[in-house]
């Protein structure tokens, strides 16, 4: 009967062994990469929500104005204004869109900031709106981050 004489063994690592550490250093690598920046992450979506909000302002106001036969809401201002997230004497120095969200029609409620439980004044929203000569709205968002200008116009 045949036997070696030594105990061959073989160095090295299996195919498994190298797949698996290149999964873990993966798996590590998009840990770190989302831990690095939570902040840029957070700002990119209440930026995406403002956007939004802007957006539904405006599509408001020009529903509001073909419904009342080009007249656009009498509270908006040349001057670029913060709107007031509630009616009535409240609003002193803001603009008022109550007409926008009475009876729901237009809007349920005034949209506000992501931020606006820290940063807006008492009963403003961090949107402002203004109208030019010519009644073209511009709706724009006060805190937007990471030096992006939110502003529509039409």
């Amino acid at each position: 009967m045949w036997a070696p004489s030594k105990d061959i063994r073989q160095a090295g690592f299996t195919l498994l062994e190298i797949l698996l550490v290149v999964a873990v250093i993966a798996i590590l690598a998009g840990i770190v990469i989302v831990a690095l920046n939570p902040g840029r992450q957070l700002a990119n979506s209440r930026n995406a929500q403002r956007q939004t909000d802007v957006k539904t302002i405006l599509n408001a106001v020009y529903a509001y104005n073909i419904d009342n036969s080009g007249s656009m809401p009498t509270t908006i201002t040349t001057t670029a204004t913060d709107i007031c997230n509630t009616t009535g004497a409240s609003c002193t120095g803001l603009i008022d869109l109550g007409v926008l969200t009475a009876n729901a029609k237009y809007l349920v409620g005034i949209p506000k900031d992501p931020q606006c439980a820290t940063l807006c004044s008492t009963f403003g929203t961090g949107y402002k709106i203004s109208k030019d000569a010519n009644n073209r709205i511009t709706v724009s968002s006060t805190y937007a981050e990471q030096g992006l200008t939110i502003s529509i116009s039409r």
